[in-house]
């Protein structure tokens, strides 16, 4: 099963994805994981990437693209994996497809989780960060066991300075604006499926998994 999530900023992306790689047993892969990754690493690819970043550039898409094909060259993706972060665009949709293609392989799913600018904004506006980490927590949804203190590794949680309610809507804009094309493209290849996540985390994840099964269970042309 190769799956990618997409989804407006507050969706819960990658809340899904991280417990969907638990029930399937496939990995999630993050290009923005990904990219801290090889940074960390100190890799080529992280060597290039910090050369932009210091600089206070974003990272080219190739670079991103080179990273992922890296990524799938690893033993666990072989049955499959969730996609989360990436594509963002149409480009990078076409940029995927050509990797896959190169392989010998295709996409089996796009889950579109559509979610209200309202449930976005409450989601948002509570979402804490760990300094360390990156771990989300959420104030209300999912609060760590001590306020103020990342349950993984102890850093020191923090609201992002994009999470205020005005910034929510203004990246909301930008988002639907990228997003729509994305959306044509996968529709007209049939690969879209569209799921309300303005439901609990739980609920939202047996509707993928029961998604994701039938479609498993289905005839192959």
């Amino acid at each position: 099963m190769r799956m990618v999530l997409l989804g407006p900023p507050g969706a819960g992306k990658g809340t899904q994805a991280n417990r969907l790689a638990e029930k399937l047993k496939l990995p999630h892969i993050s290009t923005g994981d990904l990219l801290r990754q090889n940074v960390k690493a100190a890799t080529s690819l992280g060597k290039e990437a910090s050369d932009f970043m210091d600089k206070g550039l974003l990272v080219p898409d190739e670079l991103v693209a080179r990273m992922l094909m890296q990524r799938f060259e690893h033993a666990d993706t072989k049955r499959g994996f969730i996609l989360d972060g990436y594509p963002r665009n149409l480009k990078q949709a076409e940029t995927l497809d050509e990797i896959l293609k190169a392989r010998v392989l295709d996409l089996d799913i796009v889950i579109y989780l559509d979610t209200s600018e309202a449930v976005i904004i409450q989601r948002l506006g509570g979402r804490l960060a760990c300094s360390s980490c990156g771990a989300n927590f959420h104030i209300k949804n999912m609060p760590p066991r001590e306020s103020g203190i990342c349950d993984n590794c102890g850093g020191k949680l923090y609201q992002r300075t994009d999470d205020q309610e005005e910034t929510i809507k203004k990246r909301l804009e930008v988002y639907k604006k990228e997003v729509y094309s994305l959306i044509k493209y996968y529709e007209a290849r049939k690969k879209l499926y569209r799921l309300s996540a303005d439901e609990d985390a739980e609920i939202v994840l047996e509707k993928i998994i029961h998604l994701a099964q039938e479609l498993d269970d289905s005839p192959k042309v």
